[in-house]
């Protein structure tokens, strides 16, 4: 059972990481985590205070809506708050909230729900006086905004005038200002997705910027009115269309809890047809004098409620369907899809992971798919909707032959289980594949193994063309003079470039060896086998006379990896390369200090770190006595915790009793 500190201290590091998402999300247009986390996130706080009250206090997320306003606009007053939704997720949440509602009016009420789509954008307010629009608001923490009149003046559905004889004198519209998917499309290279465009041009300093992108506006209710004669949100819905306002032609009234859902699965099937991007549904009380009777909780409306979209998977169409060679000969399919924004994030390709994955889904080119994306795990196709597949379509065929290099692809026989690989494989499996080759390079290069700085995966690819490289030893034979002249090169960078190649030249026993990228001989097969011989030179002995099978006396190393050595080596051209980057290269055995601070402890990472690699904390963890798990079990002492963690990874902590820590956390107890 967790001490009091312990818990105050988990509630205070969930706390600030809602907070910093806050700020990224509405003050600087540049979330780094989903909608889908971000509430996951909120609801862990909500959680935690349910189960221990002495949490809650002023400054709760739960009590705060969005994020105070920059300084980069003035600050304007909402004269009513602009309050966030409440979140839905399952029945039993609906069922909640009707509850909670019946039990306020003390269950002498009978009423319907308007229905509206949640348009994934900008919330923002228009105050019209004497029916002209003066002022133009953010949401910002939800009591002030930032005043951003002269950039909502530019986006065409909203009316600047409305001449209309029953428009109040006064009163505030409120909707959602959002970019159309296919309007998207044509600048998604200067944005993340559809709600950072929107949110990016309504925060230039210029309107004339602003008025360059295609925004849209969905009107759907009202702050402040000097007339509150409206009986029904439905009827309001009606006057806004009347006034000249866009409302959402998707609104609906429905009277019960069984059928929002039946409604919300339809909606959610048929969502991605639609020409904007949404989360979900809203669900307000329709009767507007209920609406008043009910009010507010400090940060949301009793009568309102948001019922979230799986944020996690979309439909969309297989466009065509990519053969991909990696490093180990692999051949991975993937299918190229018609963008489709998933929790975020726009996706374009979804692996398709193997020739049985396709037989077995009967996945063909024009398929309309189901595709899910679940935190770091890549887009994958889950499902076809063969109910809309044409009866042209034909079944995919996958390639015998390499696509590469033509040469003949197989799937191994695997004699641990008797079957044959799921994966099928390229027989020309060292330099000879060009695809293979440059997957091998850049794997050469890689964080994890000499880790050269300037020499990334792009810049391998340019230089492959280019025939600079054509194999590793290339890298330390370049001509620094040919790439200073090269298109976005120059003379400091290809001598920053020169330098950052010399200095990895001195690497360490073990990850020379992970670096060569033989088949299943990862970083920690790599130090198991650098641990156990003196130096390269016993290395290259055992390679030499193949005494591959000394291997098998170390703990960690089987047959698998045994076979994979001798079969590696076999080839002459790899030990060729093996001689010459061995000439080249200074090659040392990493001496770990047996006694350092972190000596008998282990750790494992989650999510991305800042300004630092994981290959670089691994040593480091290494360097003083630690040790680094590839899973979260009972023998984890810390998981450390970086942006974007996996929710599985630190539930699965969480509930073994596994201390989380920051960044900042291990770097204390290195001091």
């Amino acid at each position: 059972m967790p001490s009091k500190e312990e818990i105050k201290k988990k509630y205070k590091l969930i706390t600030n990481e809602i907070n910093k998402h806050n700020k990224l999300y509405y003050n600087e247009s540049n979330p780094i985590i989903t909608d889908a986390e971000f509430d996951k996130l909120k609801k862990s706080i909500v959680d935690l205070e349910k189960k221990y009250s002495y949490l809650k206090n002023f400054d709760s997320p739960s009590k705060k809506v969005g994020y105070e306003p920059s300084k980069k606009f003035a600050k304007f007053k909402h004269k009513i708050p602009m309050l966030s939704l409440s979140n839905a997720f399952y029945k039993e949440d609906l069922i909640n909230f009707e509850k909670k509602i019946l039990n306020y009016l003390n269950k002498d009420a009978e009423f319907d729900y308007s229905v509206e789509p949640k348009i994934d954008g900008i919330s923002a307010s228009l105050t019209y006086i004497n029916k002209k629009l003066e002022y133009g608001v953010s949401r910002g923490d939800g009591k002030i905004g930032e005043l951003i009149t002269e950039n909502l003046k530019t986006i065409k559905d909203i009316p600047l005038i409305v001449n209309s004889i029953d428009f109040p004198n006064e009163i505030e519209i409120r909707g959602e200002v959002f970019i159309k998917k296919n309007d998207f499309l044509k600048i998604k290279n200067n944005f993340a997705n559809p709600r950072n465009a929107a949110s990016g041009s309504l925060r230039q300093k210029d309107p004339k910027e602003t008025g360059k992108i295609p925004l849209n506006f969905i009107a759907y209710t009202f702050g402040y009115s000097q007339n509150t004669n409206y009986k029904y949100q439905s009827d309001f819905l009606i006057n806004l269309k009347r006034w000249g306002f866009k409302t959402n032609k998707d609104n609906k009234i429905i009277s019960n809890i069984d059928e929002l859902i039946k409604f919300h699965k339809k909606f959610e099937d048929k969502r991605f047809d639609l020409d904007y991007d949404l989360d979900g549904l809203v669900y307000k009380v329709n009767d507007l004098k209920l609406q008043q009777r009910l009010g507010f909780t400090s940060n949301a409306p009793r009568w309102a409620i948001a019922h979230k979209f799986s944020a996690d998977s979309a439909n969309t169409k297989v466009l065509n369907i990519e053969i991909q060679v990696g490093r180990t000969g692999a051949l991975t399919p993937v299918a190229k899809v018609k963008p489709v924004n998933i929790g975020g994030v726009v996706v374009s390709n979804a692996t398709l992971h193997n020739e049985d994955e396709i037989i077995r889904k009967d996945i063909r080119v024009g398929d309309v798919v189901k595709i899910e994306r679940a935190g770091d795990v890549i887009p994958h196709v889950i499902e076809v909707d063969k109910t809309k597949r044409g009866n042209k379509l034909k079944s995919f065929t996958f390639p015998t032959k390499c696509p590469s290099c033509g040469s003949d692809t197989i799937k191994e026989f695997n004699k641990l289980t008797k079957k044959f690989d799921a994966v099928r494989r390229c027989t020309n499996d060292s330099y000879g594949c060009e695809k293979i080759a440059i997957e091998k390079i850049k794997h050469f290069i890689s964080k994890e193994a000499l880790n050269i700085d300037g020499l990334g995966k792009k810049v391998i690819e340019k230089f492959w063309d280019l025939n600079f490289i054509k194999k590793p030893q290339d890298i330390f034979r370049l001509d620094y003079k040919k790439i200073k002249n090269l298109d976005g090169w120059g003379e400091i960078s290809a001598n920053n470039l020169r330098l950052s190649i010399e200095n990895s030249k001195k690497v360490s026993l073990q990850k020379f060896i992970y670096s060569i990228g033989i088949r299943h001989i990862g970083i920690e097969n790599a130090k198991l086998i650098a641990d156990n011989v003196t130096n390269i030179e016993v290395f290259l002995k055992i390679i030499r006379n193949k005494q591959f099978n000394k291997f098998l006396n170390i703990d960690g190393i089987g047959e698998t990896q045994v076979n994979s050595l001798s079969s590696f080596f076999a080839n002459k051209l790899n030990f060729s390369i093996l001689i010459d980057l061995k000439n080249i290269l200074n090659i040392e055995k990493e001496i770990l200090n047996k006694h350092g601070k972190l000596k008998d402890k282990t750790f494992m990472i989650t999510g991305k770190l800042i300004g630092i690699s994981r290959a670089e904390v691994k040593s480091l963890i290494e360097k003083n006595s630690g040790t680094t798990l590839s899973s979260v079990n009972k023998n984890l002492n810390y998981l450390i915790v970086g942006d974007k963690p996996t929710k599985r990874k630190v539930d699965q902590a969480n509930s073994l009793g596994i201390e989380i820590i920051s960044q900042d956390d291990l770097k204390n107890l290195l001091n």
